[in-house]
């Protein structure tokens, strides 16, 4: 199997380097990614500016774009492969809730559906995130990485269909106190933590985009709700965001409703 990895925390991050470790006997596996973090770069593509690849060893390449720069060159003309499969992280960091909406991570996953291929973005819920009432123990990447290995195992061993999209988030715990796994919703977070206001060394005043929000909709079920009881979070997404349930009213409001 030829497996094209991809991340958005950049090609000498400590995850996709974890990621590649785990899944190294699994098949071919080809590395494109940014040369620096892209951390909430989204779907963006570079469209005004020429893209440099560097290959930083065999099989590894580095991109001055977006993930999603990344994995559609390397679908589309870059490398001489046919990839059957794509991997996106280990994220430094939880993706959860509407976290999907700006995450790289995620971004790159959902080009390689775009681009015909089942995909997959891992996260490590580093930071705050732990099995409940036992405080995360700090940046277990190995655990995410043996995660990603049993996940692409069960994917070989039983394929899906080309439409699937994972986003899994693992606890940043050792494995074996990980309470199993859990099929996920996306929870909600609340509304963000105000910018923050501050000065340059010339007086100049800057700001910061404030922190995510806690989960709101954060109840049994969602990838919040999994991640605090030590589950691994395994949600399915889908690129149609149409909120098909209104369609018909909205159809009777445009008839009805004259200006």
């Amino acid at each position: 199997m030829n497996v094209l990895l991809s991340n958005d925390d950049g090609i000498h991050a400590e995850g996709l380097r974890a990621l590649a470790r785990g899944l190294a006997d699994l098949g071919r596996l080809t590395v494109v990614a940014p040369d620096r973090n892209r951390s909430a770069a989204s779907n963006s593509l570079t469209l005004e500016a020429p893209l440099r690849v560097v290959e930083t060893q065999p099989g590894w390449y580095s991109v001055n774009g977006t993930p999603t720069d990344c994995v559609h060159l390397a679908i589309s003309g870059l490398l001489d492969v046919e990839h059957e499969l794509v991997c996106s992280g280990i994220n430094d960091g939880a993706n959860l809730g509407d976290d999907v909406l700006y995450s790289g991570t995620v971004a790159a996953a959902v080009e390689g559906r775009f681009l015909g291929l089942p995909t997959i973005a891992f996260s490590l819920a580093t930071g705050t995130w732990g099995k409940k009432n036992e405080p995360a123990t700090g940046r277990h990447f190995d655990t995410a990485a043996r995660v990603a290995r049993e996940l692409v195992g069960k994917l070989l061993a039983r394929p899906l269909s080309q439409a699937t999209i994972f986003n899994v988030n693992v606890p940043d715990l050792p494995y074996e106190k990980l309470a199993g796994w859990r099929a996920t919703r996306l929870g909600f977070r609340h509304r963000s933590e105000s910018v923050v206001r501050a000065q340059d060394p010339r007086g100049r005043t800057v700001y910061w985009v404030g922190g995510p929000g806690e989960g709101q909709d954060a109840g049994p079920g969602t990838d919040f709700h999994a991640i605090e009881h030590g589950y691994v979070s395994v949600t399915p997404l889908q690129i149609d965001l149409t909120r098909h349930a209104v369609l018909p009213s909205l159809d009777l409001w445009l008839r009805e409703t004259h200006v």
